[in-house]
């Protein structure tokens, strides 16, 4: 028996086993981080994207206002902490063990880090765009 429900097909995602020494720190959309692919996108044909991003130093500057294109993105906070702006007025920092699901198109601006944060982050589809955009309207 194949564990599957009778009837019930498998989904068309394969196994992935992502090694640390397999799977090396590249640079990225932030010069302030290193990003580790875990190959999830290639394994899913690019229904979900995972990967690690690691601190190079402490964040210099906020990112600016932005958004991702995506359904939503997770991110979980494997050590140090960050410290994100929403466009609901939401400030929160975020410290190691600590998750939060941004809807996709919400604009965030992360403010700072820690010199040693590391986050897995996780985004549904794969493909994830960033557009920077105009900060939320003042709220009064």
């Amino acid at each position: 028996m194949d564990g599957n429900a009778a009837g019930a097909t498998r989904p068309d995602v394969k196994l992935v086993i992502a090694k640390k020494e397999n799977t090396p720190f590249v640079k990225g959309r932030r010069k302030f981080f290193r990003y580790r692919d875990l190959g999830v996108s290639d394994a899913t044909g690019g229904t979900m994207r995972a990967q690690v991003m690691e601190a190079i130093t402490g964040m210099t500057e906020p990112t600016g206002w932005h958004v991702h294109h995506c359904q939503a993105q997770f991110i979980y906070v494997l050590k140090g902490w960050v410290e994100l702006e929403f466009e609901d007025g939401t400030r929160t920092r975020m410290e190691t063990g600590d998750a939060g699901l941004i809807p996709g198109e919400m604009k965030h601006n992360e403010i700072a880090t820690s010199d040693d944060v590391e986050i897995l982050e996780l985004s549904i589809p794969g493909p994830m765009g960033t557009t920077p955009c105009d900060p939320p309207a003042a709220r009064g």
